[in-house]
């Protein structure tokens, strides 16, 4: 393309999800009821770590930042997806694309090695109890979440940096509610070859850290409790990595359906779908799995009620 005729883009339009008016309304009622769940379930999750003695161990300081992680996440998509049902042009500025990405990056790449660290966490909870209090520190839980945050901030520089490097001179409108890598790549008149192989290659990596983690713990895990003679022990033991195997299930099966198949099986309209379940769906979930099937969890919140209750009584006996 001749460099006089190409014009600068200083900002995309997202097309979004539907054209037809008429599913505005419902679609809006729907997506902000999700994200209400989502901020008040994750923001509770929190609060509830923060406040409850019992729930101050490793197991939820990783949790609690898990909840971050998910509030953070989709705090970047939700509330740009619900101004758009009745934006008359759904658009976003160029910088404002460039954080969005870098934001949902950043967050998603610190859930990923979340879920790792809590695996590993239940590993040596059940593999090395006696020396669990040794191993999972309060100062080695912390550095292992600094060393999280830093893979994620560099991934997501690497990632957003490989996207806007490439020039968009054909058009600005970009079929997806999002601005995410694949309809971005898609949209560039740039040659992608290099982008999409770095961006693979370190997502890959990541992806391959987490899952590597997850799946030799769970493989330890597995043969320590098989060893177990009692069976409310065994019991006991599975029942502290139901909830996590859940999340790290819909989790990373979303992900790898979603950005590690070929690309010749991809369909914006189907991805758009896709990605609505890892942004605005599973940060929902997750407090879900968490409470409903986690005993401590659960005694945690019946206590913070009932202080609630001694304190409204004392109230209004004043």
């Amino acid at each position: 393309m001749d460099k006089g005729n190409e014009s600068v883009i200083t900002e995309f339009i997202l097309i979004g999800f539907t054209d037809n008016p008429k599913m505005h309304f419902s679609l809006f009622i729907i997506f902000f009821l999700v994200y209400l769940f989502t901020v008040l379930g994750n923001l509770g999750m929190i609060l509830l770590i923060c406040a409850e003695n019992q729930l101050h161990n490793p197991m939820y300081f990783f949790l609690g930042n898990l909840s971050f992680a998910d509030l953070c996440n989709s705090s970047a998509i939700a509330p740009k997806m619900l101004v758009d049902f009745y934006a008359e042009i759904k658009k976003i500025s160029y910088n404002g694309c460039i954080t969005q990405l870098f934001v949902f990056a950043l967050f998603a790449n610190v859930e990923c090695l979340l879920l790792a660290l809590m695996a590993y966490d239940r590993y040596v909870a059940i593999c090395n109890p006696l020396l669990y209090s040794i191993i999972m520190s309060k100062r080695t839980c912390q550095e292992l979440m600094t060393v999280a945050y830093f893979i994620g901030v560099v991934n997501a520089m690497i990632n957003t940096s490989c996207t806007f490097r490439l020039s968009f001179c054909r058009s600005n409108i970009i079929n997806h509610f999002f601005c995410d890598e694949p309809p971005l790549l898609i949209l560039s008149c740039s040659d992608t070859y290099i982008s999409e192989i770095v961006i693979f290659a370190f997502g890959g990596c990541i992806e391959g850290i987490s899952l590597g983690m997850i799946l030799v713990s769970y493989a330890y895990i597995l043969g320590t409790v098989l060893r177990m003679r009692s069976a409310e022990s065994r019991y006991k033991a599975f029942s502290t990595c139901t909830s996590h195997l859940t999340a790290v299930g819909i989790y990373h099966g979303t992900i790898l359906f979603m950005y590690f198949r070929p690309s010749s099986s991809y369909s914006m309209d189907q991805d758009k779908w896709v990605s609505l379940f890892y942004t605005v769906v599973i940060p929902m979930v997750n407090p879900l799995i968490y409470s409903l099937r986690n005993k401590e969890v659960k005694d945690a919140v019946s206590k913070s009620l009932g202080h609630i209750r001694v304190w409204k009584g004392r109230n209004i006996v004043l």
